[in-house]
């Protein structure tokens, strides 16, 4: 087990109640920024999630020359400087653990005039980036990766960059942003074609600061050259983030939570109709768009849940909240199935081992598979989990303790400040049992 950082202290059992916000949304967040920063004009943004990921995108437009204020809790100032005013950083640019950063910087950089490079910390390095490199090395992009395809990156300037059309082989929104973001610099028109739905935030906030996306079928095209406008942006509230709470009251008798002001963007609901198919109590209320992003108000009760063969077309709309549907899963009455997930064993951990090891450390019987997971639903009992500095993990495993029988340890908690910063306080507002406890080096 790990011994440095933070670790969740959690007893047994407990009833989730009353009223909550989340933190903004990562992927919004990061992409307020990188826009805001190459368009023309002030972007205030608002909402920010001021968590270590999108605090690394920030921090890196403040290298290359961006005048970003902030002006109060997620609140930011973003001075533009178009398609054409970054300038070259003093050094590596140093992307943490953020994986959307770096995939998404590589296309927006690959079109600079300057050299770049772009490093992280010892996870974000083992991540692959070769799924980027490939195609941006189509549209004439010059990236140097390790021999095994991944960071450092080296991204030489003065690249020509053509449009191409691409087919991808996996449904995934970093690669369609990445390429979408290069294309704003290419020639002549760039295509993603996707196999199947993926987060569609690019395209609306594109849109939104009046850049001409073409959507049809499963088909995205720009052109490159066009003029960025500046404005206000809202980010709502993190899916990710809430799919939390909404595993938690769920599994916890007696709870009834309103998460408010949540993004509910249909291409991340996943989560909402996997939970709903398992038995889940879980109501939309006060609809409404900010932002170009649908939000809503989100009603949870606490339900029975049973287990369910995960739908294939639904894997890819809630691949980040695994870990939590996982923990439902534990609670849930019979098998459920999870398959077509292979994408989880490179996230910020190997998703689909560590929760396979977690459960089975709670008492679940719980087998990995190359592409997923079986897991049987029974009793939770404590014990100790490491999260393998995976944020997600951390978080879900929180949850499972609502459900157990025993007292529940989390190690190497840090890595829950990159997506929810304040994560104990604000559940222990709700009712959960946890308290944070900090170690010193070992």
């Amino acid at each position: 087990m790990t011994g440095n950082g933070a670790s969740f202290n959690l007893r047994p059992g407990g009833t989730l109640q009353g009223r909550t916000g989340v933190p903004g949304d990562k992927s919004i967040s990061h992409r307020a920024v990188m826009l805001g920063a190459l368009a023309e004009g002030t972007t205030r943004v608002r909402g920010f999630l001021d968590g270590m990921d999108c605090l690394a995108t920030r921090n890196a437009f403040r290298a290359m020359g961006v005048s970003i204020t902030d002006t109060g809790p997620g609140a930011l100032d973003i001075q533009g400087v178009g398609l054409h005013g970054l300038q070259a950083a003093p050094g590596p640019l140093d992307l943490g653990n953020s994986g959307t950063s770096m995939r998404l910087l590589a296309g927006l950089l690959a079109g600079q005039a300057f050299d770049s490079d772009l490093t992280g910390d010892s996870s974000l390095q083992r991540r692959p980036m070769k799924r980027v490199v490939e195609p941006l090395s189509t549209m004439g992009a010059h990236i140097r990766t390790t021999v095994g395809g991944t960071a450092p990156l080296h991204i030489r300037g003065g690249a020509h960059l053509r449009g191409v059309r691409y087919a991808m082989p996996v449904a995934s929104a970093q690669i369609k942003s990445c390429l979408l973001l290069a294309g704003l610099y290419a020639e002549g028109e760039t295509t993603v074609v996707e196999p199947g739905p993926s987060r569609d935030h690019t395209e609306r906030m594109l849109s939104a600061m009046g850049y001409e996306v073409r959507i049809r079928a499963r088909e995205v095209t720009l052109s490159g050259g066009g003029t960025l406008r500046g404005g206000d942006l809202e980010v709502p509230g993190d899916l990710s983030s809430a799919a939390f709470v909404m595993v938690g009251a769920s599994i916890a008798s007696g709870s009834d939570v309103m998460i408010e002001n949540v993004g509910v963007n249909p291409t991340r609901t996943g989560v909402i109709d996997i939970l709903r198919l398992m038995g889940a109590d879980i109501t939309l209320h006060n609809a409404r768009h900010a932002g170009g992003e649908p939000v809503a108000d989100v009603r949870v009760r606490s339900a029975a849940l049973k287990g369910i063969d995960i739908p294939a077309a639904l894997v890819p709309l809630a691949i980040d909240e695994f870990p939590a549907i996982l923990v439902a899963a534990a609670c849930a009455e019979g098998e459920t199935w999870l398959h077509d997930a292979a994408e989880l064993r490179v996230k910020e951990s190997d998703r689909i081992a560590v929760m396979a090891d977690g459960l089975t450390r709670l008492g679940i019987d719980a087998v990995p598979a190359p592409d997923g997971m079986r897991v049987q639903g029974g009793r939770l009992s404590g014990g100790t989990v490491d999260s393998h500095g995976d944020h997600r993990i951390a978080m879900a495993f929180a949850m499972a303790a609502l459900a157990a029988e025993g007292d529940v340890n989390i190690r190497d908690c840090d890595n829950v400040n990159t997506s929810f910063p304040d994560f104990a306080a604000r559940m222990a507002g709700l009712g959960l049992n946890i308290s944070e406890e900090r170690t010193g080096h070992e």
